[in-house]
């Protein structure tokens, strides 16, 4: 079924025409969302994609950053998540070099035996044992070892390696000195999961011009006319109609379904919160690793060196998807108390924090078991209407599966078209990936043909963001005056481009989500109205519109993320 949107608006679609016909409609823009759009595009299959934010505004931009296998299933007994993950990450390294790189990760341990009895019976029973008992390191060794005959079968990673008292402490010098062992492993880092996703879009719509995005668009109901949605920006009313509907809404999933005019309860999710930190100790006592450990609660947390920066995480708390997801104050103390249990020497004060973050993960309901033991694994649930539309819902997954759970479902939608997959995925190189020089040397020659016109840093900090499309952000930015913003890292035309190229439809579109900006805590209130001014012109707004916008972002950055501005500096 064709589209009624005009081709060729695709990268500029603003606002939803009244009507919309297609052949699958895919609500939600997160992860998973996005890449089931791009899976359906690739096939040749029509597809409208309809989020009510912006791309990757939900659970996705709440991740921990990294692709991972999930050493801590294996405990869990969920083997063929494992294996299904560790595939999908290797599979990441290849497709998205300009995104997804190697994480050296170290566990620490004290103990030698601890954990052993408990372990079987965990697998057996997925639940937690009796009181928090600290995996030692024949428990680490142990799994680390099945970790390694999963990972190691596309040999693109190392083996783990295990460390003594001596050697730990030559690497860790401010570890606690109770700590006796150190376990190092390789799994990956994402630097900008919301950038994966918007890709992922953007890879859709080039493959089939028929298919469209729209952001900042809320599907409300379902009628015999089809999905009605808001245009959450100006209110205006849209129906799009669709023989299949793909609820890809993560932790919300229960919620659309209802507003669809089908409760379900398939959902069950928990809150995991994160702090970011400016301090250089603590980022080089990491040594540029992951540390990742079991805290005194038995909660499996993390500190990481991330964009000069340190994020600590994460949390594991029920939560009501109808309410905001906010890192606490509670929270906050419990981060800055794991850092002491392992690097006790080294002070982390809330003046440090640059900025925080929650969000809901899409798990599973599962009201008998602990929020830690849920699994990650996801599931596809089918139901047609009497009208003939199938309606899948996407229940649970995680970030590093994303391609694995696409192909799927648009697997499923073949099938009901009786048709095969034209094309598959598992190579299917994304965005700024694309023709990425492999090595420092074709890296250093790459930047210096492409990017010409530019100076050197700013061309790493566009290389850094869309990797190989850098190239068509700078044949922008040369073709109109231009200035910078925040130094090196934006400046007013790279900001057009967003706006034009990227869905930007508000300012924490760019300082959250196409840009580490907000990460890194390097918004000011100077910054937040020169992003609004270079924006305004593009997306028509008047005076009062722009200081509207400008009032927004500062209020979201001070509610949800702890970051209250002032003219020069990003205040905590």
């Amino acid at each position: 079924m064709a589209s009624s949107v005009p081709a060729g608006a695709n990268s500029r679609d603003r606002r939803i025409p009244a009507t919309v016909s297609t052949t699958v409609a895919v609500i939600g823009g997160g992860i998973n969302g996005a890449a089931t759009f791009r899976d359906l595009c690739l096939q040749g299959i029509d597809a409208v994609l309809v989020e009510r934010a912006d791309i990757s505004a939900g659970a996705s931009s709440a991740s921990s950053h990294m692709v991972h296998g999930g050493l801590r299933y294996l405990e869990n007994g969920e083997m063929r998540l494992v294996q299904e993950a560790v595939q999908e990450r290797n599979s990441l390294l290849y497709t998205a070099p300009h995104q997804v790189v190697p994480l050296a990760t170290t566990i620490p341990l004290r103990r030698l035996w601890s954990g052993m009895l408990g372990a079987p019976a965990r697998v057996i029973t997925h639940r937690p044992s009796r009181g928090s008992s600290e995996r030692g390191a024949l428990l680490a060794k142990l799994g680390l070892t099945m970790y390694d005959s999963y990972s190691r079968r596309s040999g693109r990673l190392p083996r783990h390696r295990f460390s003594g008292p001596g050697a730990s402490r030559e690497q860790f010098p401010d570890l606690a000195p109770d700590i006796r062992f150190t376990a190092t492993y390789h799994d990956a880092s994402v630097g900008q999961p919301e950038r994966i996703a918007l890709e992922l879009v953007l890879d859709g719509l080039a493959a089939n011009p028929r298919s469209h995005a729209f952001t900042y668009a809320e599907a409300t109901g379902l009628t015999a006319d089809g999905i009605q949605v808001r245009d959450a920006l100006d209110g205006a009313r849209a129906v799009v109609q669709a023989d299949v509907i793909v609820n890809a809404t993560g932790p919300w999933t229960d919620l659309t379904n209802s507003a669809l005019g089908s409760p379900t309860q398939y959902m069950g999710g928990t809150k995991g919160s994160h702090i970011v930190v400016d301090n250089p100790a603590l980022h080089e006592a990491t040594g540029g690793h992951e540390i990742f450990f079991e805290h005194s609660d038995g909660r499996i947390v993390l500190i990481y060196p991330l964009h000069g920066r340190v994020m600590i995480g994460t949390t594991d708390v029920r939560v009501d998807p109808r309410e905001p997801a906010v890192c606490t104050d509670r929270e906050v103390q419990y981060f800055i108390d794991l850092v002491s249990h392992v690097f006790p020497e080294i002070p982390v004060t809330r003046e440090q924090i640059v900025y925080r973050f929650a969000g809901i993960r899409p798990l599973p309901r599962a009201d008998d078991l602990s929020p830690g033991v849920v699994s990650r694994d996801y599931r596809i649930e089918r139901r047609t209407d009497d009208a003939g539309r199938l309606t899948v819902s996407i229940v649970g997954g995680k970030w590093t599966t994303f391609r694995a759970l696409a192909q799927q479902v648009t697997d499923l939608v073949l099938e009901r078209r009786g048709e095969i997959r034209a094309r598959h995925t598992g190579h299917e190189i994304i965005g700024g990936g694309k023709r990425y020089p492999r090595d420092e040397v074709a890296r250093a020659a790459w930047l210096e043909e492409r990017l010409e016109g530019v100076a050197p840093a700013r061309r790493e900090a566009l290389f850094r963001r869309y990797g190989t499309r850098s190239e068509q952000v700078v044949t922008h930015l040369l073709a109109g005056p231009d200035s910078p913003i925040v130094d090196d890292e934006l400046s007013t035309r790279e900001v057009t481009f967003l706006v034009e190229h990227e869905h930007v439809r508000r300012v924490c579109d760019v300082l959250q989500r196409r840009t580490t900006l907000a990460f890194t805590g390097r918004v000011t209130q100077e910054t937040v109205e020169r992003v609004a001014d270079a924006m305004a012109p593009s997306l028509g707004w008047s005076s009062a519109e722009r200081d509207r916008e400008v009032a927004r972002a500062v209020r979201t950055l001070a509610e949800h993320h702890g970051v209250h501005l002032s003219a020069g500096v990003a205040a905590r």
